[in-house]
């Protein structure tokens, strides 16, 4: 599975992901690194078929407006510790991935992984 995280996540969760074997872009490794916008987030996900991890919910109203991104995972656990982000991701990653076989809208907060249909 191929993911681009968004800039409010530590970059640091990109190498959990890498670890696992995902191909993994962050905000940082792009060009204008935090500063990229959602609308170039949008094109990257579409085009190279990346799902997108964000706390943003203006990806969710593109979601339901456009329908895009394709796949989005919205993470809704509030600000709490890198270490904590860490271990959510690596408890939970496998799920993830399987829900995304039959889900395109993923939401995981502090204590569940919904998936929206």
């Amino acid at each position: 599975m191929r993911f681009i995280i968004d800039a409010q996540l530590p970059f640091g969760l990109k190498q959990i992901l890498v670890d696992y074997g995902y191909d993994v872009i962050h905000t940082d490794d792009l060009e204008k690194k935090e500063r990229t916008t959602d609308s170039e987030i949008l094109k990257i996900s579409n085009s190279q078929n990346r799902t997108i991890i964000s706390k943003d919910s203006d990806f969710i109203d593109s979601f339901y407006l456009t329908g895009t991104p394709k796949k989005l995972l919205l993470i809704s656990t509030g600000n709490i510790k890198n270490r904590e982000l860490y271990n959510l991701f690596s408890k939970n990653i496998g799920r993830i991935v399987t829900l995304f076989e039959t889900n395109v809208l993923i939401e995981m907060d502090n204590d569940d992984i919904i998936a929206h249909e």
